[in-house]
């Protein structure tokens, strides 16, 4: 008997379809002949916590610091306990087992870490897919592999998640305990991918406010080039300073007097085109696309977070099976799945009645450059499926963001975007100055992107002339004409932006531009070169949106308007970290260390070993020194009312904070995320009596096809039913002897 291990669902049903033959469910699995096929939901396991391996560590205290857990273990989590159960039983049925978690460093953990759990001492083969497509899947299965090939990728990976478990316990609590020595009433937490990201948006910040406003001036001419009996043809051109001009870093000119003497010299005077180039040139549409771009458009298009992003994506994929995996990190589509084309554009098709048409037009035949399985890493891009769904069962926001994946999946079967660039650098006076006018020829995939605003990934037409539609084709080398008019504007330079949601996620996948030292640049650089579209990021897509919100949750950071800044909070923690805390080096250097675990060169032990020296020897100096808290420190994180609640209940060391949720106050542990303690606001005070979850009922809500919840009503013995998709569903209904009233 072999059982094969899927690190999801789909991918075990894709097993399952490869293997062939007749297949038979079970609870947790898969039959086929004598082969079985289970799966996990991602990680069924967790790292134990501190007062798992010791109950008085539940209780914060300096004198434990630093909590070193060797040999560390695993527990279930709570709610994947059941899954887990089938699959360590069906290990000790199974004759060889096949490791099919994902081809990456967190899908080797992530099978394997469930084999050293059950104990497993049989034979283990490696399963490597990428593509659920059925010729793939039979590819790969012919050609598996001994799991044993894979044991450094295992340990570089467990490696990672032990340290990242040991950095944030200890570094946190030691920070947060030195605080409350001062009297600071919230926890400031730390960790090695989280604390850069609140440095980036501290110094960006900073950089924006420190800016020391400067001038710098621009020269533009018109140039008259009409020859005799035809149209008048007059365009712009930019004066092009030379390098011995007085200029700055950016080769703006900043001396005025300067370019009025040009302008002087140049007005009214003969000019010849030196230079006169036309090409014709192809664009190709934007690449499908990965977690990270899906978060950064739909936040600078609809304004949804992040994390709002993936549970929507989350949804589109489990609940309506609308789009394939939804966490991925890759732009890029195998060979096969070009072979897909015709059902998925029938789906789009009869699933959005808004690119209907689109969907129509598109050339199933068309091979975009993001077929290339070269280029596929874990998992493909995120596109559409091709299961026909019902588009008003779907959320506004579920609308949007399956809008712009099947818009990304119809560019890649519209011809290339054709358009002509004409360049031109003309003579005047001795002095040169150019322009660059592109016209579009045809629109081709363009035409689906016409509305779309402030879009890098979109050529726009540059036309460089007063007249409405110049067309400089025609002008040639030496050609003669004369200077029209000179426009001298005087610019101010702008301050560096502060982020947006977009533009933060954008800068997380290639951090490596920040670090100075050449050395750990090349590391972080590294670390992503088999990954496109990332260059030296830190964090994954799947984390960094949770990442965010932890930040915006503890009040790190705020979102004002579209800006993501900096609260006073968060620049004060910032200031009190070591830079050691606050830079992405420490990525970079664990990159390297894990590199070597995985080569065989090194080991977790020797990893472990020099973090342990650098914890204790941070531990021991917040220890003696403390922490240098101003007076407007002093006061809880998050959106809490500064005055101080009553001692939490739960961990009797925290305290109860008011703060204000999405459907009002509540009261929450200032030790939070370790007390996840919650009770209710009774008139601005803290009500001692536990939440009660809801509970899901069978019975689906008729607007958005989400579990009712049956409700006490604001009369005595009255009752109702409400969506558990609330806020975003206010659907209810009346309550008829225990059932929702439809009618």
């Amino acid at each position: 008997m072999r059982l094969f291990i899927a690190e999801k669902p789909d991918l075990a049903r894709a097993i399952v379809q490869g293997l062939g033959g007749k297949s038979v469910k079970k609870e947790g699995w898969f039959q086929v002949g004598n082969d079985a096929v289970t799966w996990c939901f991602g990680h069924l396991l967790q790292l134990a916590d501190p007062e798992d391996y010791d109950p008085s560590l539940a209780k914060w205290n300096m004198a434990q610091l630093p909590m070193v857990f060797r040999p560390w273990k695993h527990k279930p989590i709570s709610d994947k306990k059941k899954q887990l159960q089938i699959i360590v039983k069906l290990i000790k049925q199974a004759d060889l087992i096949v490791h099919a978690g994902d081809p990456d460093d967190e899908g080797q953990l992530l099978v394997d870490e469930i084999l050293t759990y059950a104990k497993n001492k049989k034979p283990v083969k490696r399963l490597l897919i990428n593509d659920n497509n059925t010729s793939v899947v039979k590819k790969a299965l012919a050609k598996m592999r001994d799991n044993q090939e894979f044991l450094g990728l295992y340990q570089s990976a467990l490696a990672r998640s032990v340290a990242d478990q040991m950095y944030g316990y200890n570094m946190t609590r030691g920070y947060t305990l030195a605080a409350q020595q001062k009297g600071f009433r919230g926890v400031l937490s730390v960790g090695r991918v989280q604390t850069p990201i609140l440095g980036l948006v501290v110094a960006r910040d900073r950089a924006h406010e420190s800016h020391q406003q400067q001038f710098y001036y621009q020269l533009d001419g018109d140039f008259n080039f009409t020859q005799m009996n035809q149209q008048p043809l007059v365009f712009r051109a930019r004066f092009q300073a030379p390098e011995d001009a007085p200029i700055d870093e950016k080769k703006r000119v900043i001396d005025r007097a300067y370019l009025d003497q040009i302008a002087q010299q140049c007005y009214s005077q003969p000019a010849n085109i030196v230079k006169a180039n036309n090409e014709i040139k192809y664009a190709s549409a934007p690449l499908p696309y990965n977690l990270l771009n899906l978060q950064a458009d739909a936040s600078r298009k609809f304004n949804i977070s992040p994390d709002q992003t993936l549970k929507i994506t989350q949804n589109l994929r489990e609940r309506h099976k609308l789009i394939t995996y939804n966490r991925s990190d890759c732009e890029y589509l195998s060979n096969e799945q070009h072979g897909d084309a015709s059902s998925v554009l029938s789906a789009i098709a009869a699933t959005a009645n808004v690119l209907n048409k689109a969907a129509k037009a598109a050339d199933p035949s068309i091979k975009s450059r993001a077929f290339n399985s070269a280029n596929v890493s874990a998992h493909h891009a995120i596109i559409p499926t091709a299961t026909h769904g019902d588009f008003s069962k779907l959320t506004e926001q579920e609308k949007k963001v399956y809008q712009l994946i099947a818009r990304a999946y119809l560019a890649q079967f519209f011809p290339k975007h054709q358009y002509r660039q004409t360049t031109i650098e003309l003579d005047c006076q001795g002095h040169q100055f150019k322009t660059v006018e592109k016209i579009t020829l045809k629109p081709g995939w363009l035409v689906l992107y016409k509305n779309d605003k402030d879009n890098d990934e979109v050529h726009r037409d540059k036309q460089s002339s007063k007249s409405k539609n110049p067309d400089l084709s025609s002008l040639q080398q030496n050609q003669q004409g004369f200077c029209q008019s000179l426009d001298l504007q005087q610019k101010e330079t702008k301050p560096l932006a502060r982020y947006t949601m977009a533009t933060l996620l954008k800068d997380l996948a290639r951090v490596a531009k920040y670090i100075r030292d050449p050395r750990l640049k090349k590391l972080l650089i590294e670390k992503d070169k088999d990954k496109k579209g990332e260059h030296g990021g830190i964090g994954t897509p799947a984390t960094r949106s949770t990442i965010i919100k932890n930040l915006i949750d503890r009040d790190f950071i705020c979102e004002k308007g579209k800006q993501v800044i900096s609260t006073e909070t968060g620049r004060d923690f910032f200031d009190v970290l070591p830079q050691a805390a606050t830079a992405p080096d420490m990525t970079a250097l664990w990159h390297e260390q894990q590199k070597a675990i995985q080569q065989g060169q090194d080991n977790i032990d020797h990893f472990l070993d020099g973090l342990v020296e650098y914890i204790t020897t941070e531990i021991a100096r917040i220890r003696s020194d403390g922490l240098d808290l101003k007076p407007s420190q002093i006061q809880a994180t998050g959106k809490a009312d500064p005055k101080n609640g009553p001692a939490c209940p739960d961990c009797e060391t925290g305290v109860l904070a008011r703060r204000k949720g999405k459907k009002g106050f509540f009261w929450g542990c200032s030790r939070y995320p370790e007390c996840k303690a919650i009770y209710p606001d009774s008139r601005g005070k803290a009500k001692l009596t536990k939440f009660e979850k809801p509970v899901l009922s069978n019975h689906l809500c008729k607007a958005c096809q989400k579990p009712l919840i049956r409700r006490k009503g604001k009369k005595k013995a009255s009752w109702f039913w409400g969506c558990s998709g609330y806020p975003e569903c206010k659907q209810t209904y009346f309550d008829k002897a225990g059932d929702p009233d439809f009618s």
